[in-house]
């Protein structure tokens, strides 16, 4: 498997997808959508259930490499690209910092929006995952007042990451909207490939809603 192999990446517009394809963009890698209508189900056919037998996105093929998991394809993109200096190199110490924030992400910041989307309490302090949703947050935005990126000067992968899930949650209320925050997206989003990506999001989300419209009742 060469790195120049083209990455295919199962989409679906204004998901956790997004994120990734963003990443590609800044990484100037070489991709191609397959596109799943989820409001159609298509995310659920066998088909796509052979890719990710739980039918989320985003998943990527890479040669003979399935990779699902929003963290790992993170990780694993931003590896195979180093001449785009998206990810800390083994032996910088920026590296432990930059795995950090990205498993944060998944183990605590993704359960505990949950939680509180559900209003549902967390487990107790001994088993949660995550301890409370104000523990969440509070390290976090100490963390981005470092800024101006997560780790600082340097901008990673893990900025991309972060600023899709802080612009969604924000909007749904689930992150206060507060300067730290609301800062810190302005001026990750502000880069050439979120306005790229969101456009084309956009649109095809437009396609996607009109096409479940028409689409007969079963």
């Amino acid at each position: 498997m060469a790195i120049q192999d083209e990455i295919v990446l199962y989409y679906s517009p204004q998901t956790r997808a997004t994120g990734t394809r963003i990443l590609l963009e800044e990484l100037g890698a070489p991709y191609r959508l397959h596109v799943l209508n989820m409001k159609a189900g298509e995310n659920r056919a066998p088909a796509y259930l052979q890719v990710n037998p739980l039918g989320k996105v985003p998943a990527i093929r890479h040669g003979d490499a399935l990779v699902t998991e929003q963290v790992a394809i993170t990780i694993y993109l931003a590896d195979l690209f180093p001449q785009a200096g998206l990810a800390p190199a083994i032996g910088d110490p920026l590296r432990g910092p930059y795995l950090r924030w990205i498993a944060f992400y998944g183990s605590c910041f993704e359960p505990a929006v949950t939680d509180r989307s559900m209003q549902r309490e967390p487990a107790p302090a001994s088993r949660s995952a995550y301890g409370t949703y104000e523990d969440v947050i509070g390290l976090l935005e100490a963390q981005l007042k470092r800024g101006p990126y997560l780790l600082g000067a340097r901008y990673t992968a893990a900025d991309v990451l972060w600023a899709v899930a802080l612009h969604w949650t924000m909007m749904f209320g689930l992150v206060p909207n507060g300067s730290a925050f609301a800062d810190y997206v302005k001026r990750v989003a502000a880069r050439p490939s979120f306005a790229k990506v969101g456009e084309e999001d956009a649109a095809l989300a437009a396609e996607h809603e009109a096409a479940a419209a028409v689409r007969p009742a079963s």
